[in-house]
């Protein structure tokens, strides 16, 4: 049974489970292939299974909308101030020379890159909307490293199933499976609209997710971890951990 096909059956057996049993009966169905997002736990799970199920089995490795220069905003929502912390402020004299991003957990060669080492991989740029929940977004150009080549560089071990990222923020932290971890639209981005990453944007470095919405997209990135499993969602809690759009 070709790919498709498969992918086709599953979905058509959780609508036809959805509509005739409820979503605790997809929920199950999704469970058998492997398709339960980490907080399946919740009381509200069945819904948010059958999104993310959905979404992986229909839209696996499609792309966010992408836009013209013209199309870029004139003066994007920063959202949140930089951090004010002694450490932030010790690598911003510094150019951010110091600034490290570890990475490790189910990786064959866990490695600490510095922000010049970043630049040293393939660059791509990409414009995108961020889009927040709270009912903002701006058009912008990030430019950076699609993730995919960092994870390839640390040897991403075959039982990795998630990607967890931390900031110098300690409350921001966030995680990913690793379709979205894969996909070229996933970045480590160090640069906007065709100059450094802004402070208030997230510099030196930012994950830039715009399949999902901007709160996946986690600024001052120090770390990443990959895991068979997520221990908690971290960040906003009050949100879905998949965030699909």
């Amino acid at each position: 049974m070709s790919n498709v096909t498969r992918r086709k059956l599953i979905t058509t057996g959780l609508a036809t489970a959805a509509g005739a049993a409820g979503l605790a009966a997809a929920a199950r169905i999704a469970d058998r292939y492997g398709l339960i997002p980490p907080e399946g736990a919740r009381l509200y799970h069945p819904g948010e299974t059958l999104t993310y199920a959905s979404h992986r089995l229909l839209a696996r490795q499609s792309a966010a909308r992408e836009f013209a220069r013209g199309q870029i905003s004139k003066d994007p929502f920063p959202n949140h101030a930089p951090p004010d912390g002694d450490d932030y402020a010790r690598l911003r004299a510094g150019g951010f020379a110091g600034w490290r991003i570890e990475v490790d957990g189910m990786v064959a060669n866990p490695t600490s890159f510095s922000l010049a080492d970043l630049r040293s991989f393939p660059s791509r740029s990409q414009i995108t909307m961020l889009q927040c929940e709270e009912g903002w977004s701006f058009i912008a150009e990030w430019i950076g490293t699609p993730l995919s080549e960092i994870l390839a560089a640390v040897g991403t071990l075959p039982q990795a199933r998630y990607v967890d990222y931390y900031s110098i923020q300690p409350k921001w932290r966030q995680s990913i499976d690793m379709a979205d971890a894969l996909h070229p639209q996933t970045f480590l981005t160090y640069g906007m609209n065709g100059g450094e990453l802004p402070e208030g944007h997230g510099a030196p470095v930012r994950l830039s997710l715009p399949r999902q919405l901007s709160y996946k997209s986690v600024k001052y990135i120090t770390r990443l971890t990959l895991t068979d499993r997520i221990t908690g969602y971290g960040g906003k809690g009050r949100y879905s951990w998949y965030a699909g759009i």
